[in-house]
């Protein structure tokens, strides 16, 4: 594994907004890193494409039984949920290499069938006054796990949910990145 230039392995499940943002910093060389292979639970998803096109291998595990092989398979030194809807089992060996970025202040708003636009609207419907996100070490449940760094945003007035999302992904933007660099140089 190099620290200079950490392998990633990025597991998703649509859009690869994240995986794009990731791909820029890194172009950019602003992360210290490089994307070593993408994983999907869906065959059909635009972020696979966005992987293609950058040249990265892709695989489609609907079921998830290979995916830590795969992941050994590129020497991935660190896996990246985005926006992956699966849960995993995380084996001993990837213990401490997995992050997630959640598009809520864990532990609020986290588990099963918060994603998206629900837990936007679920921020929205119990009043909160700030929302953001939350990076953090995976477990083997939904959205727990030690928080490496959680960012805030406000909740304003006239916000629904397309407007918080927007602003929350602005924070996601910056937050991911940002830990994905701690983790590294926490290795160096």
């Amino acid at each position: 594994m190099s620290v200079e230039r950490a392998a990633l392995g990025v597991l998703l499940s649509g859009t690869g907004r994240t995986l794009a943002n990731l791909l820029q910093r890194i172009d950019a060389g602003a992360l210290p890193a490089r994307v070593a292979c993408v994983v999907s639970d869906r065959a059909d998803v635009r972020g696979l494409a966005l992987a293609r096109d950058a040249g990265i291998p892709t695989f489609v595990e609907v079921d998830g039984g290979r995916t830590f092989d795969i992941l050994r398979a590129h020497d991935v030194a660190l896996v990246c949920l985005c926006g992956y809807l699966r849960l995993l089992h995380i084996p001993a060996d990837f213990a401490d290499r997995v992050l997630n970025i959640h598009p809520s202040l864990l532990p609020k708003f986290g588990g099963k069938g918060f994603y998206g636009s629900h837990v936007h609207a679920a921020v929205l419907a119990a009043g909160e006054k700030e929302s953001g996100c939350t990076v953090h070490l995976c477990d083997d449940e939904y959205d727990r796990g030690s928080i490496v760094l959680q960012q805030r945003v406000p909740v304003l007035p006239e916000d629904d949910v397309a407007r918080l999302a927007a602003r929350v992904f602005d924070a996601e933007c910056e937050a991911y990145p940002e830990a994905i660099r701690q983790w590294i140089a926490a290795r160096r």
